[in-house]
């Protein structure tokens, strides 16, 4: 199992957005499934009037955009991340948002009292702890007993595996970081919280511009093979893959719910 997990390689893949927006545009633009995945994601929280929330990991904050309504009923919203740059692209994005709270936090600290949180969120990050255990030993600490973690990952048989598939005369391989994914995020948080359902988002990219999945290609902190390439060469390579016009890249995308106490 590849367990990449280079904590200065993380500092300076998420420094700023710029690398995260391209990998979010395409996903914005050739999505299948037009719920998107951020809304599906929104879609399962279940936050109520006066709760306290802490998001960790909160990027760019873009998810959050039009979701006025659920912030507001939040008593407080504690939007974080280990990233100064991304904190301070979150608050600018959402600055609006009255009883919001920005906040640079290490999962592996959290600096706020045991069961201070109704629902603490961490999407798409928890492969990049370094301390995973520690992590969400944390986590565990500062929700209430009743409280519910969040959590959304990736498949293991996703994007990448499907570019290794098609670039691997270049060197590139399939080394996605497995340290928590769908297929083994419910033994991990098994150890922490005793009831965790896994919930998936069904979806694939229909990518008509083979020059936005180029860019997204070499986004891509795993690409480094790829640095002495030609993007005119990777994308001709992409072009006889399309089918009427139609690039097909598949995407394995979802969700763990986990709550309560081990006795």
């Amino acid at each position: 199992m590849n367990t990449v997990n280079n904590s200065e390689e993380v500092k300076k893949q998420y420094a700023d957005s710029g690398n995260l927006s391209t990998r979010i545009s395409i996903h914005d633009r050739y999505s299948v499934n037009k719920q998107g995945f951020g809304n599906w994601i929104f879609s399962n929280y279940r936050i109520e009037p006066g709760m306290k929330v802490l998001e960790l990991g909160c990027g760019t904050g873009d998810m959050w955009k039009g979701q006025g309504d659920m912030a507001g009923r939040c008593e407080t919203l504690v939007l974080s991340d280990f990233s100064e740059g991304m904190v301070a692209t979150a608050k600018e994005n959402l600055g609006a948002f009255p009883n919001a709270k920005y906040q640079v936090i290490d999962i592996q600290n959290i600096p706020y009292g045991d069961g201070t949180f109704d629902a603490v969120i961490a999407n798409m990050m928890l492969y990049h702890v370094p301390d995973l255990k520690k992590g969400l030993s944390e986590v565990r600490r500062v929700l209430k007993k009743d409280g519910v973690f969040y959590c959304a990952t990736y498949g293991e048989h996703g994007i990448v595996e499907y570019l290794a598939t098609l670039l691997g005369r270049y060197g590139v391989e399939d080394k996605i970081n497995k340290v928590f994914t769908l297929q083994n995020g419910e033994e991990i948080l098994g150890e922490f919280f005793r009831t965790v359902e896994k919930r998936e988002y069904i979806d694939s990219l229909a990518v008509t511009d083979v020059d936005d999945m180029v860019e997204y290609i070499y986004s891509l902190s795993g690409m480094t093979t790829l640095a002495e390439v030609p993007k005119a060469e990777i994308r001709d390579i992409l072009l006889k893959h399309m089918q009427n016009g139609v690039l097909s890249v598949p995407k394995e995308y979802g969700m763990f719910l986990a709550s309560g106490e081990k006795e």
